[in-house]
C-alpha cells in the first residue's frame, strides 16, 4: 500500500511540469501541481464542502428546532458550528473552486480576503474547543448554586471571536502577510517569507492559537476525567459506563484536534524554519485538507458524541418519540457534580450531598446529586449537568 501511495504521489509530481508549460499558468514551480493533482485536491474539498455544510446544517436546526439545547455550555457548541459552516462557505467553496480550475481564480484581492476569514474562523473554532474543554471540565466539577449563567456564554463566545481577531488581522496591518499556499489554489499566512517581521508573527500564531489551546485541553479533559475516576471509585456499578464514556470521548477529542491541526502546523514550522523546497506540492496540501476536514468532524465528535444532542437528533429524523411537540423538555434526569478542592474543615454538607472525608484541608469532595424520577426512554432529553458534558 505504501508502494502505491508513493507511485501515486511520484506520478503526480512528474506530471506538474507538463501541465503548468501546456496550460500557461504562472504558478511558482514550489506550489505547483499536476492536473491529476488538482483533481484528486478538488475531490477531497468538494467532499468536506458537502458533509461540512451538511453536518453543520443538522446542528444549526436542532438549536432552532429544540428549546432545551438552548442553554449556555451549548452556547459553545453553536459557536464552533457557525464558524465551520462560515470556513465551508466562504473558504472551502473558492479552493473547492480553484482546484477544479486548476489554479487560483480569487486575484489579490481575494487571496487576502480568503486568507483573513479562514484564519478568522478556524482560531475561532480553536480557541472555542479549548473553551469547551474547561466548560466541560468546571461544569461538572464545580458545584454552581447560581444557575445557567447566559451572561459568562455570551463573553466566552464573544472572547474567541475577539481572540481570533487579535491574531489574524495583524497579516493586513503589515505584521507578515497573506498569500497563496499548497498548490496555489487556496491562501494563508505567508509561511515561506523569511523576514523578521513575519518569522516573529508564525512563532506567536503558532504558540497562542496552537500550542496553547492543546494544553488547555490536555489539562481540562485531563481533569476531568481523572474526578470520573474518583467518583466511580465511591460508586463503581454506576459511575463505570460514565467513566469509560468521559474516556472515550476526551480520547476522541484529543486526537481528532491533534490530526486536523498539528500536521499543517508542523507542516507550516517546516516551511519557514527548513530549507526551501522541503515541503513537496503534495505534503503541503495534505495537512490543508485535513485542517478543512475538522468543519466535517466537529459536529459528530463534539455533538452527536452529547448525549442531549443526540437524543434531539434521533426526534428528528423520527427514530425517537417525543413527548411534547413544541421540543420542550418535560423528562428529568440523574446527574453527577464533583466538587474538588475544597476544604473539609470549612464544608458543610448540602442537603442530597455526600461528604467524603479527607485527611487535609485540600482533599477532594464529591457531591453526588441525585434526582428521584429516573429518564425515561419516550421522553425528551431534559438539560442536565451529565448530558451536557457527554
Amino acid at each position: 500500500m505504501m508502494s502505491a501511495i508513493a507511485n501515486w504521489t511520484t506520478n503526480i509530481s512528474l506530471e506538474t511540469s507538463m501541465f503548468y508549460l501546456e496550460n500557461d499558468v504562472s504558478v511558482p514551480q514550489e506550489a505547483a501541481l499536476s492536473r491529476t493533482g488538482h483533481t484528486v485536491v478538488a475531490l477531497f474539498l468538494g467532499f468536506i464542502l458537502v458533509f461540512g455544510i451538511l453536518n453543520n446544517s443538522v446542528v444549526l436546526i436542532l438549536f432552532c428546532k429544540f428549546k432545551s439545547l438552548r442553554n449556555p455550555v451549548n452556547m459553545m457548541l453553536l459557536n464552533i458550528s457557525v464558524s465551520d459552516m462560515l470556513v465551508c462557505i466562504s473558504g472551502t467553496t473558492l479552493s473547492f473552486t480553484s482546484s477544479i480550475k486548476g489554479k487560483w481564480i480569487g486575484g489579490d484581492y481575494g487571496c487576502q480576503w480568503y486568507g483573513f476569514v479562514n484564519s478568522c474562523f478556524g482560531i475561532v473554532s480553536l480557541i472555542s474547543l479549548a473553551i469547551l474543554s474547561y466548560e466541560r471540565y468546571s461544569t461538572l466539577t464545580i458545584y454552581n448554586k447560581g444557575g445557567p449563567n447566559f451572561k459568562k456564554a455570551v463573553l466566552a463566545v464573544g472572547s474567541s471571536w475577539i481572540y481570533s481577531l487579535i491574531w489574524t488581522s495583524p497579516p493586513l496591518l503589515g505584521w507578515s502577510s497573506y498569500g497563496r499556499e499548497g498548490a496555489g489554489t487556496s491562501c494563508s499566512v505567508r509561511w515561506t517569507s523569511e523576514s523578521i517581521e513575519s518569522v516573529s508573527y508564525i512563532i506567536c500564531l503558532f504558540i497562542f492559537c496552537l500550542v496553547l489551546p492543546v494544553l488547555v485541553m490536555v489539562y481540562c479533559y485531563g481533569r476531568l476525567l481523572y474526578a470520573v475516576k474518583q467518583v466511580g471509585k465511591i460508586r463503581k456499578i454506576a459511575a463505570r459506563k460514565r467513566e469509560y464514556h468521559v474516556l472515550f470521548m476526551v480520547i476522541t477529542t484529543v486526537i481528532c484536534y491533534l490530526l486536523c491541526w498539528l500536521p499543517y502546523g508542523v507542516v507550516a514550522l517546516l516551511a519557514t524554519f527548513g530549507r526551501p523546497g522541503v515541503i513537496s506540492p503534495v505534503a503541503s496540501v495534505i495537512p490543508s485538507i485535513l485542517a478543512k476536514s475538522s468543519t466535517v468532524f466537529n459536529p459528530i465528535i463534539y455533538i452527536l458524541m452529547n448525549k442531549q444532542f443526540y437524543k434531539c437528533f434521533l426526534i428528528l429524523f423520527n427514530c425517537h418519540p417525543a413527548s411534547t411537540a413544541d421540543g420542550k423538555s418535560v423528562c428529568q434526569s440523574n446527574f453527577t457534580v464533583i466538587q474538588l478542592n475544597q476544604k473539609m474543615n470549612n464544608t458543610v454538607a448540602l442537603p442530597g450531598q455526600t461528604q467524603i472525608p479527607g485527611n487535609g484541608n485540600t482533599e477532594q469532595m464529591f457531591c453526588l446529586q441525585r434526582q428521584d424520577k429516573e429518564e425515561s426512554q419516550n421522553e425528551m432529553p431534559q438539560t442536565s449537568k451529565e448530558n451536557l458534558i457527554l
